[in-house]
């Protein structure tokens, strides 16, 4: 159990909050295996019929905690709840504000509606960490806004802010005011709704979930190749010293002479 996940049950809605604010919500394997039991839990409950998710302090998410993604077991725990997540059969709704980075960014593409505040900014600085999309995002996210708009994002790391995210169709819509409230009025909307009609509906917008099933499996492989290599070691060593990072060159398979 860990006290940085703040989980509550009330109107028919599971509130998932992330509740490390002087970590802004970077997330642990303890936190990221309470909220994939959580959504277990929720799946086999009956009065459960929607999931809220919101962050305390001053952002939403940072992603990772580094230094306990890097620990044993730590990348494990976040594949399982992004798996978890990408297969759960209730609608859910999630808060954001301030920073929402790496998985706090693509864990939103699995929710259904997605609420902002106009000082949001998601931003999925995988490759700058040597790393690569995770969470089904190199299919889901060019899917949503657009391959040209998924680049400047997924390769480049370019941010998109709040106004910018629900233009490209990322957001539902930017809330000035009272955030939180708005996205749980919207839950218990979805939490009234006749259940059996509203998992159907969700089920033939998505489709069939195989494509994100067969790319979850891909970029879970490539994701773990990477995070022993070379690049992402270089990256994480310069970012906990604080410096840029110095990345070698040299040929890319199949391409060298």
């Amino acid at each position: 159990m860990t006290e940085d996940i703040q989980q509550r049950v009330a109107d028919d809605i599971l509130e998932l909050t992330l509740a490390r604010p002087a970590k802004k919500n970077a997330l642990t394997a303890a936190m990221y295996e309470a909220m994939t039991r959580a959504l277990a839990a929720a799946g086999d409950d009956d009065s459960v019929g929607a999931v809220l998710f919101s962050g305390e302090g001053d952002g939403f998410c940072a992603g990772n905690d580094i230094n306990d993604f890097l620990k044993p077991g730590g990348a494990e725990a976040a594949m399982r709840f992004i798996r978890a997540i990408s297969r759960f059969a209730k609608p859910m709704v999630a808060a954001v504000h301030g920073q929402a980075v790496g998985v706090g960014t693509t864990m939103l593409l699995h929710c259904d509606l997605v609420y902002a505040s106009p000082d949001a900014r998601f931003s999925t600085p995988f490759a700058k960490l040597g790393l690569v999309p995770e969470a089904a995002s190199s299919l889901l996210l060019p899917q949503r806004i657009g391959m040209a708009r998924a680049s400047a994002m997924l390769l480049l790391g370019e941010p998109l802010g709040a106004r910018e995210a629900e233009a490209a169709g990322l957001v539902t819509a930017v809330v000035d005011g009272a955030l939180h409230d708005h996205a749980r009025e919207k839950a218990r909307a979805l939490a009234a709704m006749p259940p059996r009609a509203l998992a159907a509906s969700r089920a033939l917008m998505r489709g069939d979930g195989q494509a994100i099933a067969q790319r979850l499996d891909a970029e879970e492989a490539t994701f773990a190749d990477a995070l022993v290599g070379a690049e992402a070691k270089e990256a994480f060593t310069a970012f906990l010293e604080k410096r840029a990072p110095v990345f070698a060159r040299a040929p890319l398979s199949g391409q060298g002479t």
